[in-house]
């Protein structure tokens, strides 16, 4: 379990004991006209939880005038008071409930005072509206990575020791939601990096050789030509679109068949390629270009590090819960001691193309027991398995972009 993992659930934990005395009054009253879901103080609890789970899902998203509006109610209903405010730290981003007229202008300023310190702050409003119920106000920060981002601003008629508290804990569960909506943003960003440096280790070379050979044929077999030019047309359009995380296993399967079709016209005969798909898992999604950067590696150590004839066998086969993918050559190999530094991210991977990269990706989104597997030795080539569940939370291929 992460750090904010389990500063999630401390804060769910406090935010209960604080909110829950303040709305066991009036979440009673309401459970009289609804079903017996238990003593008051099992009510409030449900109550408690069943708003705070209204509220967390725009605040998963950042802290935007939009987020801060959908949520601003919700935790005012948390809360029970008769305003809350939610600012960022120059502007009031949502103001839920009366006062707005001539209580918005001035919160800044004191939010501005509990910026300078970092902790919440008690004022009184010295409002001259004989009718206005904002008497009083508790001023909570709400917290990042980065520092103090905002404030979390809860109005009542009167100073109360229970709401200091109740504010307090809200804006640090709200503080909460920020960071794990700033981790989502990281895990986005790390896996476009990823997904970058994959792009950048398509190999200038590759691309280099690719037109070489097809400006060969260009006057020995037009034909060929056209088609070779076709396939690195397709193969760099996929290899560099810019949308989905995940792709269908048939459309990466089609971005290698493009890849060993370049390489081929480059090599010849010394390249034989089989293939054994099983149509069943085609349509099985998985990150975006975990394959290629392994099959590319099989053609690196089978044929430009080597003088002999190379047999690269891939496969996919059905295996109930699971789609099973196989890449192996018969080229140079590998000495284990080495692929596991690489492997550990210990070791530049200039000598196993994206090997790290991939299995890096893999274990990220399926977890530890999902990263690739790899058998290989000096002068025995290589096997590389790649265990791909059929269904997954969140894993989602997108269409293919149109030719």
């Amino acid at each position: 379990m992460t750090t904010i993992e389990i500063a999630a659930l401390a804060a769910a934990g406090a935010l209960l004991l604080a909110v829950g005395t303040a709305l066991g009054r009036l979440s009673a009253r309401r459970a009289e006209k609804n079903l017996d879901l238990g003593t008051p103080v099992e009510r409030a609890t449900f109550l408690t939880l069943h708003t705070a789970s209204l509220a967390a899902p725009p605040l998963r998203a950042g802290l935007t005038e939009d987020t801060a509006r959908k949520a601003a109610r919700r935790l005012r209903s948390l809360l029970g008071t008769e305003t809350l405010c939610l600012t960022d730290r120059t502007t009031v981003l949502a103001w839920d409930g009366p006062g707005a007229a001539h209580h918005q202008e001035k919160v800044m300023l004191k939010v501005a005072e509990m910026l300078d310190s970092g902790r919440s702050t008690c004022v009184h409003t010295a409002c001259d509206d004989p009718s206005c119920p904002l008497r009083w106000a508790v001023i909570a920060p709400l917290t990042g990575e980065d520092g103090v981002l905002g404030a979390l601003v809860a109005y009542g008629s009167r100073e109360s020791a229970v709401l200091v508290r109740a504010a307090t804990e809200v804006a640090r569960w709200v503080s909460v939601q920020l960071e794990l909506a700033e981790l989502d943003r990281s895990r986005t960003r790390i896996v476009e990096a990823e997904i970058r440096a994959l792009r950048a280790q398509i190999s200038p070379h590759f691309i280099f050789n690719s037109l070489a050979a097809i400006a060969s044929f260009v006057r020995t077999d037009p034909e060929r030509a056209r088609e070779l030019l076709l396939e690195f047309a397709d193969f760099t359009r996929y290899s560099f679109r810019r949308h989905g995380d995940f792709t269908q296993l048939a459309d990466e399967l089609r971005c290698i068949e493009q890849y060993l079709a370049l390489a081929g016209a480059r090599f010849g005969e010394r390249l034989e390629v089989t293939l054994q798909i099983a149509p069943e898992v085609l349509p099985v999604a998985l990150p975006f270009l975990c394959l290629q950067p392994l099959v590319e590696n099989a053609v690196k150590h089978g044929l430009e590090d080597s003088r002999e004839d190379c047999r690269i066998t891939l496969a996919a086969r059905d295996a109930g819960a699971e789609a099973i993918v196989t890449i192996e050559d018969d080229g140079v190999g590998m000495d284990p001691a080495r692929l596991r530094r690489i492997l550990a991210g210990q070791e530049p991977a200039t000598a196993g193309i994206g090997l790290s990269n991939v299995d890096e990706r893999l274990r990220q989104v399926y977890g530890d027991d999902y990263g690739i597997v790899v058998e290989t030795a000096v002068g025995a080539g290589m096997k590389i398995t790649v265990r791909i569940p059929k269904y997954r939370a969140g894993v989602h291929s997108s269409p293919r972009p149109d030719h």
